[in-house]
């Protein structure tokens, strides 16, 4: 899922850094590409359904929450987030997610993002993440 093509060698160590988190290992999370300003991961849905047989929120939410955190770690300022909010819009309906990172502002202090969640050509959820910048990574 990982093209090593996709990803601009300044950015490499940031996404090692993601992808070998753990957290991310274990729900499949991967980067798959930096595009100029714009950050995709992908997942699959694969064990990862609700009581009504789709995919659980908290596993979409987790997907756009990581693809936010690698976006605004980027540029080698340390960031953690001080609040997100996600509206879901539609129903998963294939077995991959894709996430879509990209900054909306910032101030010398704090960052905001956008994170669209995508199952095939279904825009499934919207991201919102608010970054503070801790420091130099």
């Amino acid at each position: 899922m990982n093209e090593a093509a996709s990803i601009p060698e300044a950015c490499r160590r940031t996404v090692q850094r993601s992808d070998s988190c753990g957290f991310a290992r274990l729900l499949g999370m991967r980067v798959t590409a930096i595009e100029g300003d714009r950050v995709r991961v992908a997942m699959s849905t694969e064990g990862m359904k609700n009581g009504h047989g789709t995919t659980h929120g908290g596993a979409i939410f987790a997907l756009a929450d990581h693809a936010f955190g690698i976006a605004a770690n980027m540029e080698g300022i340390d960031e953690i987030a001080i609040s997100a909010n996600i509206r879901y819009l539609t129903i998963p309906a294939g077995e991959t997610l894709e996430a879509v990172a990209y900054m909306v502002s910032e101030t010398e202090r704090t960052s905001v993002y956008a994170v669209d969640v995508y199952s095939g050509d279904r825009h499934v959820a919207s991201f919102e993440g608010v970054g503070f910048k801790t420091g130099q990574g």
